[in-house]
C-alpha cells in the first residue's frame, strides 16, 4: 500500500512538473512572439520614414538616381512579408547600408541638410532606430531564455514532446552592427562610428 502511494505521489509530481514546464515554455514562446510584433511595428515605421526621406532627397538630389534606387530597392526587400527574424535582420542590414550611402549623398547638399522636413525626418528616424535597438534587445533576451529552456534537460523533454522549437535571434551581423548615422551637426563634421577604436 505504501509503495502504491509513493508511486502515485511520484507520478503526480512528474505530471505537475510537466504542466509547469509546458506552461513556462508557452509563456516564453508567447513573449518572444509579442516582442517580435513590437519590432515589426517599429520596422514598419522605419520603412515609412525612409520612404519619406527618399522623397525629400529626390527634391534636392534627383540626379543621384542610383543611390535613390538602391535605397528604394532595399526598402522593398525589407518590407517583403513572411521573412523569418534572421532573414529580416539581413534585409534590414542591407537597407541600413543603402541608407548610409543616402545620408552620405545628403552631406553634399547644404540646402537639403537645412530643410525642416529633412531635419524632422532624420530626427524621427534616429528615435525609431533607438526604439528598434531596444525592442531587439528585449526580443533577443526572450529568445535566449526560450532557447535555453528548449535545449536544456529536463525541459527539453517537454519541448520535444509538444514541438516547442527554438526561436531565431534578430541581430545585425559583422560590420553592419553600426547603425547608420542619420543626424548632422551644424559644423558638418562626421562623428566616428560607434565602437571605433575599441578593442
Amino acid at each position: 500500500m505504501i509503495v502504491l502511494i509513493v508511486i502515485v505521489v511520484l507520478v503526480l509530481a512528474v505530471l505537475l512538473w510537466g504542466v509547469a514546464a509546458y506552461n513556462g515554455l508557452i509563456r516564453l514562446r508567447n513573449l518572444a512572439q509579442e516582442a517580435w510584433r513590437q519590432i515589426d511595428v517599429e520596422l514598419t515605421r522605419r520603412h515609412d520614414l525612409i520612404g519619406n526621406l527618399v522623397e525629400t532627397v529626390k527634391g534636392y538630389a534627383a540626379h543621384e538616381r542610383s543611390t535613390l534606387e538602391e535605397v528604394i530597392a532595399a526598402r522593398a526587400t525589407a518590407m517583403a512579408p513572411g521573412q523569418s527574424p534572421a532573414q529580416q535582420a539581413e534585409s534590414e542590414n542591407l537597407l541600413s547600408q543603402a541608407l548610409g550611402r543616402l545620408i552620405a549623398v545628403a552631406e553634399a547638399y547644404p540646402d537639403l541638410k537645412a530643410n525642416e522636413n529633412f531635419l524632422a525626418l532624420q530626427g524621427e528616424l534616429t528615435s525609431t532606430e533607438d526604439r528598434i535597438a531596444s525592442a531587439r534587445r528585449y526580443y533577443n533576451a526572450t529568445v535566449r531564455d526560450l532557447n535555453t529552456r528548449v535545449e536544456t534537460v529536463p525541459t527539453n523533454v517537454v519541448a520535444n514532446l509538444f514541438s516547442v522549437r527554438r526561436a531565431e535571434y534578430f541581430e545585425a551581423a559583422g560590420e553592419e552592427r553600426v547603425a547608420p548615422r542619420v543626424d548632422f551637426d551644424q559644423r558638418g563634421e562626421a562623428a566616428p562610428p560607434a565602437g571605433e577604436g575599441q578593442a
